[in-house]
């Protein structure tokens, strides 16, 4: 065999060195690079060369080998690449960290590089030696990247988030751990698949940074909603660029859904509210023991505007003035707070943002999204966030 007779004869020339690297000579020298019942003795008898030998002769030892699978990568088969694997294997343990480095250098392209030394490698805890695999090798399975991100530090998954081809399973675990630096990556690396609810995540965080909203809204792959919903939030810099680069028939119905909304709220905006006579109202039927969630759900569907509000304020244990932002935002999450905290039914919640806007309701979809968010927050979680922004208003209102 072709191959096999060039790596017998540049281990040879291996073996001319020292003691220690014929050990490794003789472990290539078995019954074609297959595996043997006599290997175990072998791969002991390299181990007490490496235990034996200095730190320099173990990297010469190192880079000899590198170089002898390197030369015959393409030719060699499974079995072949597995007795490298273990002679690597056996290596690695006692070679500095800057040899780990160069050795996950030079192994990162090639595609049949020995598996377990890849792993290895690629779970080390110095980024240095773990990142040129976890960016590039082509041998580490979803698996592996998904329980590496599981488990290492930011460094980590910033290299992760910058492989090509990354799946849901992997990136969905990166926008769960991941800081800003891996979001602004990941989002820049156009071969990465990321699921809808990693969107949801990452659009969220763009609300904060400008740049990460911009390369969230450059995605071809960002779901319709989620897109518009980043342009609302987007100052109109941002949106302007966005809208620019989009093709013309997402463009256009970008814009229709943009200008609705806008209209929508500049008309809420505008109009005047008395809330003073409708507060009065409903701390009658309050006093009464007549103002309980169904009155605020009739309020709502009857389009009683400051009824609604007045009902939602005494209900939730909620100042009007919280409110009254919360139901002029085109954005509905804000609401949804009051609404849990007062342990509402989802038919009053929806309700009352269908009754917010009543020129431009809520597309089904949408409403069904916003269900989901409701249904996934916690009664205390709620709470706790009406208190914040109480004891925020307060603080301002003494200022």
């Amino acid at each position: 065999m072709q191959c096999a007779s060039t790596a017998y004869h540049r281990v040879a020339e291996i073996s001319e060195r020292s003691r220690g690297e014929r050990s490794v000579t003789r472990i290539f020298d078995v019954s074609d690079f297959t595996a043997t019942t006599t290997q175990g003795s072998l791969l002991d008898e390299l181990e007490s060369a490496i235990q034996t030998g200095s730190a320099e002769r173990r990297l010469e030892t190192l880079r000899r080998v590198t170089d002898l699978f390197l030369g015959g990568s393409n030719k060699f088969n499974e079995d072949q690449i597995a007795v490298f694997d273990q002679v690597l294997g056996h290596l690695i343990r006692k070679i500095e960290t800057r040899a780990l480095a160069e050795l996950s250098v030079r192994l990162a392209p090639i595609d049949n590089a020995p598996l377990e030394t890849i792993r290895s490698l690629a779970r080390n805890d110095d980024i240095e030696v773990a990142r040129p695999v976890l960016e590039e090798s082509a041998r580490l399975t979803t698996s592996d990247l998904v329980e590496i991100a599981r488990t290492k530090g930011q460094a980590h998954l910033l290299a992760i988030s910058g492989r090509p081809t990354l799946t849901d399973p992997v990136t969905d675990v990166l926008v769960e751990r991941g800081n800003m630096e891996v979001f602004h990556r990941l989002l820049s690396n156009e071969t990465s698949s990321i699921s809808a609810a990693g969107f949801a995540v990452l659009a969220k965080a763009a609300e904060q940074d400008e740049l990460l909203a911009e390369k969230a809204g450059r995605r071809i792959d960002i779901p319709i909603k989620l897109l518009r919903d980043l342009l609302l939030r987007a100052k109109e810099a941002v949106r302007e660029r966005l809208l620019a680069v989009m093709p013309e028939k997402v463009r256009n119905e970008i814009q229709y859904v943009l200008n609705s909304v806008v209209q929508a709220v500049d008309h809420e905006v505008s109009q005047p509210r008395d809330f003073a006579s409708a507060r009065r109202f409903v701390e009658l039927l309050k006093e009464k023991g007549e103002l309980q969630e169904k009155d605020l759900l009739r309020f709502a569907k009857a389009g009683q505007y400051e009824e609604t509000v007045a009902a939602l304020s005494l209900l939730a244990a909620t100042p009007i003035d919280i409110l009254k932002p919360l139901m002029q935002s085109p954005r509905c999450d804000g609401l949804l707070v009051p609404c849990r905290a007062a342990d509402f039914r989802w038919e009053t919640v929806s309700a009352i943002l269908q009754m917010r806007f009543s020129a431009t309701p809520l597309p089904m979809l949408e409403l069904d999204r916003i269900g989901q968010e409701f249904a996934k927050l916690s009664k205390a979680s709620a709470q706790r966030m009406l208190r914040f922004w109480k004891v925020r208003e307060s603080t301002q209102a003494s200022a």
